[in-house]
């Protein structure tokens, strides 16, 4: 079996990316030396070198790190009929050999010597994202394919580098995935109540609360 590793670590600088969507760091690209990953302060994320623009929505101590399967990649290619490169999602970690979306929320992945993330929550799409990659309906085609690809925290501060081993260390056993959530936020509001356990973002339980209360 294919171990699971990092197969790219991908960087921004903030610049304009259309008229009418303003400044942003999704257009991502892959660097070859070590990237320090720490807890983020405002307008960075936890990598490095990589800007966040709208820093309401993006970034912060739940989405410091955001990863997306090389694997996934590919089956948007193919059903895009263009070829994507890592980074174009705007993903900080390109992976292979994990399914990153059957990650379970609060599960833990050593990345390389020291490097220790928490999954946290799914990707939800936003317009600057459509708009980069210019796909006629993409917010709605990306949120009915459910394949959102997961945000971490940072548990544990260390440098990650392309080809670096991915090792899941601990694994909740509520069993609730990034994939359940990202439907759960986006498609079918009813599982909502199911999002409150721990290792949750705060917004996300208390959301969750509130629906089973309704």
């Amino acid at each position: 079996m294919e171990k699971a590793r990092v197969r790219s670590v991908n960087v921004g600088r903030a610049k304009p990316i259309a008229v009418k969507s303003g400044f942003s760091a999704i257009d991502k690209r892959p660097v070859a030396d070590p990237v320090p990953v720490g807890v983020p302060g405002p307008g960075a994320s936890g990598l490095a070198g990589d800007d966040i623009c709208d820093v309401r929505n993006h970034g912060g101590p739940d989405q410091a790190v955001y990863a997306y399967a090389a694997e996934d990649l590919a089956r948007w290619g193919a059903e895009l009929g263009r070829p994507l490169v890592d980074g174009q999602f705007g993903e900080n970690l390109t992976t292979t050999g994990v399914d990153v979306n059957a990650a379970v929320i609060g599960e833990l992945w050593h990345v390389g010597p020291d490097l220790v993330l928490q999954a946290t929550v799914p990707r939800i799409p936003c317009r600057t994202f459509a708009v980069w990659l210019d796909e006629r309906g993409w917010m709605k085609t990306f949120t009915q394919r459910a394949l959102p690809g997961a945000y971490f925290r940072v548990v544990r501060p260390g440098a990650v580098t392309a080809g670096d081993e991915i090792v899941v260390t601990d694994r909740p056993e509520h069993g609730l995935t990034i994939g359940y959530a990202f439907r759960a936020t986006t498609l079918e509001a009813d599982l909502l109540p199911a999002l409150d356990v721990d290792g949750m973002p705060d917004e996300l339980r208390e959301k969750a609360r509130r629906r089973a209360r309704a």
